[in-house]
């Protein structure tokens, strides 16, 4: 795979077009001004709860300047991510990052005035302005806070102290992605800077004297400084739980159950099935040792796949496999992803200086941009295909919701982007007379199965740890993490995983402890795409069809209806151990083929 050293060097088909967000730096600017007058323009809208007319005059120019608000910033980020510490970028985020604040603290008057209301006066709204009610879902959602939204004032202070403070994911992500120097490494007589981004395909390598010293010089670095990272992750706990117990929760779980508008029985349900069927776990990691020969497994052997597949695959080559397994989802389905590659909607390549990882992030008016580290490795390619699940999902949910509707909540969101990676594994499993492509194909659904649903529950749990030490008034600590994470890992990893004095790190490198409870999403999400994608792939029209109409639905509508649109009930144990056992069959599976014949 060519490897560049800068974003200059590579390819402009390989750079995403933003260009439908701002077409230069005049057109921002001048958008950046109109959208300062648009807030100020909010003001004269205060007290318009009173006046049915007056509100959806309100509601309409609310819209629009979120919409701006959200494109400005969103735009700035991105440009910032494609080439991390760049002065002026930095200064662009953080003055897109000011105007929102502004924007939340001038209308921080709203919610407040709209709780004074009393039951019957809140429903003679709808009655005297029959157009409110194609926003009553939206202002249902803040009427039902009634109990936690404070008085104008203090929501306004609120609103001006979070969003001078919250840059504790930022300040976390620039350390690792671009102030940490991670040393080089020498392979075939070509040295090469060790970084966030290529640290995953370095830890691949075959050799393992290079991934023990790749290893090492990686996790000697994010542990001396693992003290400023429990210092951050302190103070952005800290805040999420005092802004809750100011709102009057009694924690910031339960304002997120609150918010997500589920059972805390549904992360019960999902913890306790997970940890009661961890030996499902421990055999796969069992089998990983038995195949790559070995009696136990070191923590730099993790990355390593089992399967010696030497096949790279092209930017181009990934486009086209991931276009062959969505085709079960039909014509339509496909003609939105063609846009993404169409359209120049995915930033590829990885360059040190880049942000690491990989993500989709999208507006109300803007399709999602997909930011990327390439490798040419199968695992890649998976990634591709999730980023594209959510740039589908939201062309989906923007054609037919309007534009305050079209989005998903993110307890939902994720089942878009893991059925397509089990899609593609399943094509290539069975699509594939090359053995070792085949099993490439299994263990890639395994490790998203092992990330998103075990891994997820395994530090969603550590995550709930992190806030009930807030709670009781303690101080997270690199310490206590540790601690935490090594005790964890021991329990989820079993008996042929042998730990050592950096495996505690695992918690440093983590951005997600920085989107208050975001993990449990996944478990619960893979557990939707794993049950999904066996049947779409076997061609189960009605399950596809249905599949489609939830992608359809926005946020008009609760997670649980979302669901019930699938027959999923995510209170019951079985929706969870379907996906439990369909991991354990993939781990038969793979051991079937490993000490079959070769290829087909």
């Amino acid at each position: 795979m060519v490897t560049y050293q800068n974003r200059s060097e590579v390819p402009e088909k390989y750079k995403w077009d933003l260009t439908s967000f701002f077409t230069d730096e005049e057109d921002y600017q001048k958008n950046f001004k109109c959208a300062k007058e648009k807030i100020h323009n909010l003001e004269k809208y205060k007290g318009c709860t009173k006046n049915p007319q007056k509100l959806f005059e309100f509601l309409e120019s609310e819209i629009a300047t979120i919409a701006l608000c959200e494109d400005l910033y969103v735009y700035s980020f991105l440009i910032n991510d494609q080439e991390l510490g760049v002065s002026k970028s930095i200064e662009r985020m953080n003055e897109a990052s000011n105007l929102y604040g502004t924007l939340d603290v001038t209308l921080s008057f709203f919610a407040p005035e709209l709780l004074k209301l009393s039951q019957d006066e809140y429903e003679k709204l709808f009655k005297d302005n029959a157009k409110l009610l194609e926003y009553k879902a939206l202002l249902d959602d803040i009427y039902r806070e009634k109990d936690h939204i404070l008085n104008e004032q203090e929501e306004s202070i609120i609103s001006t102290l979070v969003n001078s403070m919250n840059h504790y994911e930022e300040i976390s992500s620039t350390m690792l992605n671009k102030e940490h120097n991670y040393g080089k490494i020498k392979i075939n007589e070509e040295e090469i800077t060790i970084s966030s981004t290529n640290y995953r395909k370095l830890m691949k390598n075959e050799d393992k004297k290079i991934r023990q010293k790749v290893y090492n010089s990686y996790q000697k670095v994010l542990s001396n400084y693992a003290d400023t990272s429990a210092s951050l992750l302190n103070s952005y706990v800290n805040m999420c739980q005092k802004l809750a117990l100011l709102h009057h929760y009694e924690s910031s779980w339960e304002e997120k159950l609150f918010d997500l508008k589920l059972s805390n029985k549904v992360f019960q349900t999902l913890v306790t099935t997970v940890e009661k069927n961890l030996s499902v776990l421990h055999d796969f990691y069992k089998l990983k040792a038995q195949v790559l020969q070995t009696k136990k497994l070191k923590m730099s052997d993790l990355f390593l796949n089992m399967t010696n597949n030497s096949k790279e695959y092209t930017i181009e080559d990934a486009q086209d496999i991931i276009r062959k397994s969505l085709k079960p989802l039909g014509s339509d389905y496909l003609s939105k992803y063609e846009k993404i590659i169409t359209n120049h909607y995915i930033d590829y390549c990885q360059y040190k200086g880049k942000c690491s990882g990989g993500y989709s992030c999208n507006t109300m008016r803007q399709d999602s941009r997909i930011l990327l580290s390439f490798n040419g490795e199968l695992d890649s390619v998976s990634t591709i295909a999730h980023e594209a699940g959510h740039n589908v999902h939201s062309q989906y949910l923007k054609e037919n919701n309007p534009i305050y509707y079209a989005n998903a909540p993110h307890v939902v969101c994720e089942v878009a982007s893991l059925t397509n990676e089990f899609l593609l594994s399943y094509y290539i499993e069975k699509n594939s007379h090359n053995k070792n492509e085949r099993l490439n194909g299994i263990e890639n659904i395994l490790n998203v199965m092992i990330s998103n649903l075990f891994g997820a529950v395994r530090e969603g749990v550590l995550e709930q740890h992190m806030y009930d030490t807030v709670k009781n008034e303690k101080t997270i600590t690199k310490e206590y993490l540790n601690n935490l994470a090594l005790k964890s890992l021991k329990k989820y990893y079993g008996p042929s995983v042998v730990t050592d004095k950096y495996a505690q790190n695992n918690w440093i490198t983590r951005s997600h402890y920085y989107m208050n409870f975001y993990l449990y999403s996944y478990a619960i999400c893979v557990t939707a795409a794993s049950n999904l994608a066996l049947e779409i792939f076997n061609g189960n029209k009605e399950v596809t069809n249905k599949y489609i109409e939830f992608l359809k639905t926005g946020s008009s509508k609760d997670p649980m209806e979302i669901f019930n649109i699938l027959g999923i009930n995510l209170e019951d144990e079985k929706f969870y151990e379907t996906a439990i056992n369909n991991f354990a069959s993939l781990v038969k599976k793979y051991k079937e083929i490993f000490e079959g014949d070769e290829d087909e």
